[in-house]
């Protein structure tokens, strides 16, 4: 387990300031026993809250042609037919994964294969299970295309409380099965649109972790 990038600088100045704030409290009213333990105590419980969100585990990323890895930490909120009118311009199987905030944050490319499209899209900040954020929230749409031609679109979403989108990729980045592409800050959704005739392998509220649970078999 090691702390993601995205997180090590505010954790580093996070530190700073809750040490800084004791070391006041504690010059400033040292006979306030009672409040000096809670203070301490709350700021332990404030910095490993934040620290958890940013743990990124270390594992063997996969290597299966024609499996459909899980994206992202969280559990399997949607599973339907529906149209994709962004690029694809097709009806697809849905697969949305739900983020919450004690969810592993890093999102993982699902294939090994190229990046045909990518597109940010700056929106709203409802939340991740509102029907509506899939379309007007802050997002990102990454289309990938593996070694048979073809493709399947990935799109992260920003929530109510996620308010910063990062991602790593642009239109013609090569992608490892289970590699890093994208992180979102605080969890909210990742969806994936599938061909039809993929064989969907979870159920809905299943957990899922990132790289390692399969979501689907291509044909």
């Amino acid at each position: 387990m090691t702390i993601h990038r995205e997180g090590r600088v505010l954790l580093f100045w996070m530190m700073i300031i809750l040490v800084a704030l004791n070391y006041l409290l504690y010059y400033f009213l040292p006979e306030q026993n009672l409040l000096l333990n809670i203070s301490m105590l709350g700021s332990i419980i404030i910095y490993l809250l934040v620290l958890q969100f940013f743990r990124n585990p270390i594992f063997p990323l996969p290597n299966e042609e024609g499996i459909v890895y899980a994206p992202a930490d969280g559990k399997v909120v949607v599973i339907e037919e529906a149209f994709e009118d962004e690029y694809l311009k097709e009806k697809r199987t849905q697969v949305s994964i739900f983020m919450s905030p004690v969810n592993v944050h890093v999102n993982r490319s699902p294939i090994k294969g190229v990046v045909d499209f990518f597109q940010y899209h700056p929106g709203k900040y409802l939340v991740a299970w509102h029907p509506k954020s899939s379309t007007e929230n802050e997002r990102t749409t990454m289309v990938l295309r593996n070694e048979k031609g073809t493709q399947i679109l990935v799109r992260q979403i920003a929530g109510a409380v996620a308010r910063r989108i990062k991602w790593y990729v642009k239109p013609g980045s090569q992608l490892e099965q289970g590699g890093e592409f994208g992180f979102i800050k605080f969890g909210s959704r990742v969806d994936l649109f599938l061909p039809l005739d993929a064989e969907i392998l979870v159920g809905l509220e299943q957990k899922t972790k990132g790289a390692r649970t399969p979501i689907a078999r291509l044909k």
